[in-house]
């Protein structure tokens, strides 16, 4: 297994982090008048749709990676907890990280190769700017406050995840960029683990000084790696939802190197913590 590369705070000031955890800072200019009720199709099965998705997802893989190696300094630790696990993660599974930058999901993408993923999205991000390219890429909106629509995503997701898919979920509900600490997860991941009985990957992004260049003539804050845990096994005859959160919460501040994190494991109403 390689040594995990040392971890260190951007202590990032550019960011207007919101005083919830789980809230959004992005704006978006406008939104598409797209509806995400009952009838959205959350798992989109045409073969126009997915022969487009099967070529964007070369893109990710291949320029996409160059982009956030060259961009990002991007580095991946513990590949071999895939590769060591490709039997049981083949049947099905969903990985969590911290969401720290606008790129992630295509470092989340090379990481996991050749696994194809989906991922649970903001709402709005289905209805930006780039709503057609996070489509395409396996954007899954959460619907907000409509049950109908919840209920339905629930159970086609639980599908994907039963036929094999590979399903990616930022726990902590928003993107923060370069924030060092895990904030609280939300329950809902281990909800999907349980009602699909799939493993959780734990994944967590890091953080590496810049070099001096980087620092002063591109002004990079931060050096990206992915570190990849082992699968956490949902106990189908104790179905604790707020104990496997827990356990994967746990496992992801580990993952990132941080010895004694600010926050609770599970979200509730929970605010940021200045430091």
């Amino acid at each position: 297994m390689k040594k995990r590369l040392v971890d260190f705070d951007p202590m990032s000031k550019k960011h207007p982090y919101p005083m919830d955890t789980a809230s959004h800072y992005l704006k978006f200019k406008k939104l598409k008048d797209i509806k995400i009720d009952k009838n959205y199709p959350f798992i989109n099965k045409k073969k126009s749709f997915l022969f487009v998705s099967s070529f964007l997802r070369l893109i990710l893989v291949t320029i996409g990676y160059l982009l956030v190696k060259i961009r990002l300094g991007f580095k991946v630790i513990g590949k071999e907890n895939i590769k060591n696990n490709k039997k049981l993660l083949k049947e099905g599974a969903i990985s969590i990280c911290n969401h720290i930058h606008m790129w992630d999901f295509m470092a989340v993408n090379y990481a996991i190769d050749p696994f194809n993923p989906k991922v649970l999205v903001w709402e709005n991000n289905v209805k930006g700017d780039l709503s057609w390219w996070v489509n395409h890429i396996g954007g899954i909106p959460i619907p907000e406050n409509d049950p109908s629509a919840s209920k339905v995503m629930y159970k086609e997701t639980k599908k994907f995840l039963e036929d094999g898919g590979w399903l990616h979920v930022y726990a902590e509900g928003s993107m923060w960029e370069l924030y060092r600490y895990i904030r609280p997860f939300k329950t809902g991941v281990a909800q999907l683990a349980y009602m699909a009985n799939k493993p959780i990957l734990p994944m967590a992004f890091s953080y590496r000084r810049p070099s001096f260049i980087r620092r002063k003539i591109f002004k990079q804050e931060a050096l990206l790696t992915i570190n990849i845990g082992s699968p956490i096994i949902p106990d189908m005859n104790h179905k604790d939802k707020y104990e496997l959160t827990k356990k994967c919460h746990m496992e992801v501040v580990k993952l990132a190197g941080i010895k004694k994190n600010i926050y609770d494991s599970i979200y509730n109403n929970s605010k940021k913590i200045d430091y």
